[in-house]
């Protein structure tokens, strides 16, 4: 009989025996099961997109079979709980202090179990603010695996959407950097403001005006986020056979 593929979240509650801060406690799927972003917080500003992670998690349900809970958990880096979350954010506009010792390895060890984070500068930051704290904390965290750019062919970008950029808020950057372990993309970056694309205010309307694009790059923009979330669930995609029926589809 075939072995079926490990999803990510299998992998990271099998991996979290591991971890020695967590508790004997029983960890059953229940709400769990269904997609929920993680929060990293941090001793910066760490909460500026929480409304845009909401916002993401209703579009992945609403354009995807993907279950969800359109909800935004914050934990600290060091907390075992992170183990119980496929795909991690970690924003911030302006710069944050250094991590804790604890904070590195917790999340060296969820990003070498199979968790994804996803980063993103919030202020457009390049060489200062969010920028440079991102990139020291890295530095220490995945020293062996340093950024670098992910090419136009990478599976990110056809997990669900065809796409050939990656805009956010703005578009300082034309390209998203990984940091990989080997074949995997455990962490991605974007100096764009990704989240600022999606946030809402508490009426309900963008809060942000997106540029240079206008409103098709905040449409570019969901569906980059949309295929960051599939890509986060699923541990190993197939290059040219993810999600291939839906991908037809979408190619009008």
């Amino acid at each position: 009989m075939p072995v079926r593929p490990l999803s990510r979240r299998t992998l990271l509650l099998g991996s979290a025996a591991l971890v020695p801060l967590l508790s004997g406690r029983a960890r059953a799927f229940g709400e769990k099961s269904r997609f929920i972003p993680a929060v990293a917080r941090h001793g910066g500003r760490w909460d500026a997109r929480l409304s845009g992670l909401r916002r993401i998690t209703w579009e992945l349900q609403r354009r995807t079979s993907v279950e969800v809970l359109p909800d935004a958990r914050p934990f600290a880096l060091s907390s075992p709980d992170l183990f119980d979350y496929p795909f991690l954010y970690l924003g911030g506009d302006g710069a944050f202090p250094p991590f804790s010792e604890a904070e590195v390895e917790n999340l060296r060890r969820y990003l070498t179990f199979g968790g994804f984070l996803l980063a993103d500068a919030n202020d457009g930051s390049d060489g200062e603010g969010f920028d440079a704290s991102f990139r020291r904390e890295m530095a220490r965290v995945l020293p062996q695996s340093p950024l670098t750019p992910v090419p136009s062919g990478h599976v990110v970008f056809k997990s669900f959407f065809l796409l050939d950029s990656a805009p956010g808020r703005l578009l300082n950057k034309p390209q998203l950097l990984s940091a990989n372990l080997g074949k995997r993309a455990a962490v991605m970056y974007s100096q764009n403001d990704l989240a600022g694309a999606w946030n809402r205010s508490e009426m309900g309307d963008y809060e942000f005006d997106v540029s240079p694009g206008g409103e098709p790059q905040r449409e570019l923009a969901v569906r980059l986020g949309v295929n960051l979330c599939m890509y986060a669930l699923c541990l190993d995609y197939k290059d040219d056979a993810v999600h291939l029926n839906l991908i037809l589809n979408k190619r009008r």
